[in-house]
């Protein structure tokens, strides 16, 4: 058959759009197939996103700038658990006492002043006593008493033998002697309470004579603290002042206000050393004695009093006072040199740590308690690291210059 150019044209352009319309076929399965495979092989959002970890702080020394600074392994020390407290010093009132006379009288001298050492029996002062002379006075009545009933007794008995008398009358002067001879021994120990020895007692019978001078001594040995006696002053007993005042300074006492949140930490008889800025190289070395039992309510403490050795007798009443006080058994930790510790701006402890000497890096550590120049670290270190041990400042400042510049 012959076609004609008219028809050829059409079949021309009829093939062609056949074959655009299948390789549009394909090409939309290829997009449908491959979609989900591209979609697959994406990372996912969250992973893009995930920040980088944070780059570590480090600095590197020159031979020259190492010789400012040492370095050395972390240690491992004992620290003591201790508490301070600040408070003052006071006199051992369980060893003070205040001295009266026992009887009223007027004081007629006194032989120490305040500061003076005494030792128990010193005579501090004497009073004239009206007391004492009517116990005298007494005592030498029984006395004559006595002496008469013995002469009575001893001529009735003489008249009893010679048939002279009854023995109803020998009877009565034995207990009328006897009745004397009890007056005269209460006499003698009412003279005896006022501090007569048996000396002086008899002198007193065989000069007929009676003196009412009290002597009025130190019951304790120690200094004089306070001193109200004067010449003529009257004095009586239990009554406010005390003519004396006589404390025995070998140990005082520390009075020291601890923190509410501190008060379970102290226990009596735990070992406390104590510091006074009159002698700042001297340690005062002692024990609690006594915690108190309540809490004042306005300014939140405890008191806490302990018992201070002092044989030199160089503390003061009134003095200020820290004290610290050892409150458990010592702990082993990890521990640094102080100058290996550095606080940083944002209140941060941090340590310098190598492994060449030439390359550090800062790490954070947390510190616990400083004691005898060195740093308890609680976290943050190995056992066996090197770290900076002093001049750990100058590493801190090199960096903090670097990332300035």
């Amino acid at each position: 058959m012959t076609l004609f150019p008219m028809q050829l044209r059409l079949k021309g352009i009829l093939t062609v759009a056949a074959a655009l319309a299948v390789a549009a076929f394909l090409v939309a399965k290829f997009v449908v197939f491959q979609a989900p495979v591209a979609a697959t092989n994406q990372e996912p959002p969250a992973a893009r996103s995930a920040p980088a970890p944070e780059q570590e702080q480090a600095v590197d020394l020159s031979e020259k700038q190492m010789g400012l600074i040492k370095v050395g392994p972390v240690d491992t020390r004992d620290f003591e658990i201790l508490k301070t407290a600040v408070g003052t010093i006071d006199f051992n009132e369980n060893m003070s006492v205040q001295v009266f006379s026992q009887y009223p009288g007027k004081i007629l001298k006194a032989f120490y002043n305040v500061g003076d050492e005494v030792q128990r029996g010193d005579v501090l002062f004497t009073i004239d006593s009206p007391d004492l002379l009517q116990a005298e006075s007494t005592l030498l009545a029984a006395a004559g008493v006595l002496e008469l009933q013995k002469r009575v007794l001893a001529r009735v008995t003489g008249l009893l033998k010679s048939g002279g008398s009854a023995q109803k009358d020998v009877d009565q002067a034995t207990s009328d002697q006897q009745t004397a001879e009890g007056n005269f021994k209460a006499a003698k120990d009412a003279v005896r309470i006022f501090g007569k020895a048996d000396a002086e007692i008899d002198q007193i019978l065989n000069s007929r004579k009676i003196e009412s001078t009290l002597v009025v001594p130190s019951p304790i040995s120690g200094r004089v603290v306070t001193r109200n006696a004067a010449p003529g002053l009257l004095t009586q007993p239990g009554t406010p002042p005390a003519p004396f005042q006589v404390a025995d300074v070998s140990t005082m006492w520390m009075i020291a206000n601890v923190i509410e949140t501190d008060a379970p930490a102290f226990k009596v008889g735990q070992p406390v050393e104590a510091r006074v800025p009159a002698y700042p190289d001297k340690t005062f070395k002692g024990h609690v004695t006594n915690v108190g039992s309540i809490i004042d309510p306005n300014t939140r403490r405890q008191l806490v009093r302990s018992e201070i050795e002092d044989p030199e007798h160089l503390l003061r009443s009134g003095m200020y006072a820290s004290f610290v006080i050892r409150v458990g058994d010592p702990v082993r930790s990890l521990a640094v040199p102080e100058p290996g510790v550095v606080r940083e701006g944002d209140g941060t402890m941090t340590v310098w740590t190598t492994r060449d000497s030439r390359h550090f890096v800062k790490r954070i550590v947390q510190t616990g308690i400083r004691q005898d120049g060195w740093v308890q670290i609680l976290e943050g270190l190995q056992p066996g690291e090197t770290v900076v041990t002093d001049g750990a400042v100058f590493l801190s400042n090199k960096l903090l210059l670097g990332d300035a510049e």
